[in-house]
């Protein structure tokens, strides 16, 4: 695999226990691009991003993400292949009864961070990322949700992840608030680390244009987003 190859996606297939997600697709992705996955509702955006962190299996043919082979990766290498990863979720998933600092704290702790000033700097730099360094003791529910999301986002930076898999990260933050979002994500993306963001907030993509994928039918399709047919697909939903 090329070394500027982040992702390589090979003839997969990609399937829950019920059903194929995505059947003999193929896709490379850079180091440092910026990717939007789009599609209809249940079209696998989710399980796309979920397969590139081993939740999802691919059944045949070869993912590589950060260099593990999702196809052939043993579960004991999982959490290594996660430390490369930053994934950033919808729903913040934040711990509600600790401050954003202790959030933060608790992650860089379970992947074996010790020494308190070196934890202290390292959430001081995540959190100056995203623009919060002087909200680190206030708790979840004293943020506003674009405040929360930059903290997903900022734990997902702690450990200086090569990938960020964003699922849906504007879905329930109003437009103002989505373009603060996207334009970290951009920033972070054009400081070298490639993500990608799974979404169905077409306007933003045409605010933030990238490179973009759709899913639809099992199999994955790069699009214009100047074409109608895109710009529309929100009303087909």
């Amino acid at each position: 695999m090329s070394e500027n190859i982040s992702i390589k996606i090979e003839n997969a297939t990609i399937s829950h226990p019920d059903n194929i997600v995505f059947s003999n697709i193929n896709l490379d992705i850079c180091k440092g691009e910026f990717i939007y996955i789009i599609g209809k509702t249940g079209s696998g955006k989710s399980s796309l991003l979920k397969s590139m962190y081993a939740e999802v299996p691919v059944t045949q043919g070869n993912v590589i993400v950060a260099n593990y082979n999702l196809t052939s990766i043993k579960t004991r290498q999982i959490p290594y292949l996660r430390r490369k990863l930053g994934i950033i979720f919808q729903d913040f998933q934040l711990l509600t009864d600790r401050s954003v600092y202790d959030n933060l704290a608790f992650v860089l702790k379970a992947t074996g961070w010790k020494k308190r000033n070196e934890i202290q700097k390292q959430i001081q730099k995540v959190l100056q990322m995203v623009e919060l360094e002087y909200k680190e003791y206030k708790m979840p529910h004293e943020l506003s949700g674009g405040e929360q999301q930059r903290v997903v986002i900022a734990r997902a930076l702690l450990n200086d992840p090569e990938i960020i898999l964003a699922d849906e990260p504007t879905g329930n933050l109003d437009p103002e608030t989505s373009s603060g979002i996207m334009e970290i994500l951009m920033n972070i993306s054009k400081n070298g680390k490639t993500v990608l963001v799974a979404t169905h907030d077409y306007p933003l993509l045409k605010q933030f244009p990238a490179k973009t994928i759709k899913c639809d039918k099992s199999k994955l399709t790069e699009v214009n987003m100047l074409q109608q047919e895109i710009i529309d697909f929100d009303k087909i939903e």
